[in-house]
């Protein structure tokens, strides 16, 4: 009697294993579109890093010529007055 018990438990581990293996392997496919779409995103993120990194330089470049611009203005002003 204790044979069929124990054979029973282990009869139903397996098929809650079945079940379990199923349920992930039909997740599988949608899985496999998601990490290429991702994939496919980080390299569009690494193309754009560095035009991304120019135009921050280029940003820095115009603010500096923008506040030495608005120095001569005020050297300019300052001569007009005095």
């Amino acid at each position: 009697m204790l044979t069929w018990i124990v054979l029973a438990v282990v009869l139903l581990a397996l098929v809650v294993l079945a079940v379990a293996v199923r349920a992930v392997l039909t997740r599988l496919p949608a899985l496999r579109r998601a990490a290429v779409a991702l994939q496919r995103r980080q390299a569009e993120a690494q193309a754009l890093a560095g035009p991304a990194q120019a135009l921050q330089e280029r940003a820095e470049a115009l603010q500096d010529q923008l506040a030495a611009t608005q120095r001569r203005v005020e050297l300019i002003k300052a001569k007009r007055r005095g």
